[in-house]
């Protein structure tokens, strides 16, 4: 008989685990969305100009090729089409059940079973519990003092008030990171006067957008598969770069400044927009427009950093006063509360989140020791510094789903995870990590203590074949009465 699977989250990482699972067989598979829609950040971030930063024909799924992608980097409504239609094709858009926050999960070891409680006040008890609420879904508000106080428009720009008008008015973006770069062009010609407020300037390369051959071109499928295959390629090649060669490195580096020197005319400006940290230690981005809207006469970009807000202005450290309409918090999001809120108990009432201070952890990023049958999906140290969130997902889909062939084939159980294996996996990925760049300065990427909990330090394919397997050895089994 096939476990129970409960997933919570119907972004693209839940939608991989589901669409896994149902492909081979396992059809008890239920998915708890505390949303109305499907579709994670792709669902929640609709500011103006929103778009993947990584090609679209790597940021899918392998067996679900989109020919029709308009452009090489999808906007935000082409890319939540492609999941609605990814949903309803592999059969797992009836399996969803919307509006369904969870709060706790507990693990019964007599039964052998989580139980899974929402905020609604139901309860659902599933064999394996598959959380897949990503690191990057929970928006981050800086502490600034006298937010509150602040009279106009204010909102982060993973929930963008589409009610508020901009044109004319003066808008503040706080921040200068993904969401930003690409916020800042798209309302530019809008506002009436833009303000910036930078911490630190990112690291940017041109966006290769136009060489995209459209889907109309003969035998697109061919084309599409070599343009996949290319980027991966790259990516693979711009991660060895991330983990130490100096080639590499320097390469994207010298890429880097001749974009910005290039698009940079005013001497003062460029200087401004110039990294004082090593290129790839934060998220690198691509863009090809952000600093021709910098550039622009209604933009203002500081680097004081700000003191407190007013009910009319943003006052930065140097005393002066910034009059604004409306201001919008590109301040990323809580990437180190791994799993949070929910509350997860595993074996003997063990704490998740206790047994994770210092920093998240996991064997694969994927398992945890003392919580059985539980896999994570974009857990610790899976994220990758360069390529697609997609194919790492894919990955651990896979794992996942030949665990649960292993539980079918043991007739139930539960499988734990061996301290041991654990242990030297951790010690093995975090002195990896140590010669990243990833330790050369502050990111969401690392603890306040220092710690590494985001990245995977090798490339994807690395991962993928360690992922390939079901490593049963590395695993205690544990039988269940029937009952």
């Amino acid at each position: 008989m096939s476990p129970s699977v409960v997933i919570v989250g119907a972004g693209f990482g839940g939608l991989a685990a589901a669409i896994e699972l149902v492909r081979h067989g396992h059809e008890d598979v239920t998915i708890l969305e505390k949303a109305a829609d499907l579709g994670g950040v792709w669902r929640d971030n609709t500011y103006p100009g929103a778009a993947c930063d990584a090609p679209s024909d790597l940021y899918s799924f392998s067996f679900a090729p989109n020919p029709a992608w308009s452009r090489r980097f999808a906007g935000q409504a082409e890319i939540l089409d492609y999941v609605h239609d990814v949903a309803r094709r592999y059969g797992v858009l009836d399996r969803i059940r919307f509006g369904q926050e969870v709060v706790t999960a507990d693990f019964d070891a007599d039964r052998g079973q989580w139980v899974v409680a929402t905020a609604g006040g139901e309860a659902f008890t599933a064999d394996v519990f598959v959380p897949a609420v990503g690191q990057l879904s929970r928006p981050q508000v800086p502490a600034i003092p006298g937010r509150a106080s602040f009279g106009g428009a204010a909102f982060h720009s993973a929930e963008w008030d589409h009610g508020v008008e901009l044109a004319g008015r003066r808008v503040a973006v706080v921040g200068t990171g993904a969401s930003a770069i690409q916020i800042v062009p798209a309302i530019q010609p809008q506002v009436g006067h833009l303000t910036v407020f930078q911490r630190s300037a990112p690291w940017i390369v041109p966006k290769l957008e136009r060489a995209y051959l459209p889907p109309r071109v003969p035998f697109p499928a061919p084309i599409q598969r070599l343009e996949r295959a290319a980027w991966l390629a790259f990516y693979e090649l711009v991660s060895t770069g991330l983990e130490g060669s100096g080639a590499v490195a320097g390469v994207l580096t010298t890429w880097a400044n001749r974009h910005r020197a290039k698009q940079v005319s005013d001497p003062a400006l460029r200087t401004l927009v110039t990294p004082d940290y090593q290129a790839g230690c934060k998220r690198g981005l691509m863009a090809s427009n952000y600093y021709p809207a910098l550039m622009q006469p209604n933009v203002t970009l500081t680097t004081e950093d700000i003191a407190e807000i007013t009910p009319t202005a943003i006052v930065t450290a140097d005393g002066r006063r910034h009059d604004v309409d409306v201001i919008v918090y590109c301040t990323g999001f809580r990437t180190h509360e791994f799993l949070a809120p929910m509350r997860i108990r595993g074996l003997g009432g063990k704490d998740l989140h206790e047994s994770w201070t210092g920093g998240a952890r996991a064997y694969l990023g994927l398992t945890v020791p003392h919580f059985p049958n539980l896999f994570i999906v974009y857990g610790p140290n899976t994220n990758v510094g360069a390529g697609s969130i997609i194919y790492m997902h894919e990955q651990q889909a896979r794992y996942l789903r030949l665990a649960v062939d292993r539980l079918a084939a043991n007739g139930g159980g539960y499988l734990d995870v061996r301290e041991d294996a654990a242990e030297r996996f951790d010690v093995e990925i975090q002195g990896r990590l140590e010669h990243t760049v990833w330790t050369k300065c502050a990111s969401w990427y690392r603890e306040a203590n220092g710690r590494v909990t985001a990245n995977w330090p090798g490339t994807m394919r690395e991962y993928g074949r360690r992922t390939r397997h079901f490593d049963a050895e590395n695993y205690d089994w544990t039988p269940v009465p029937s009952s």
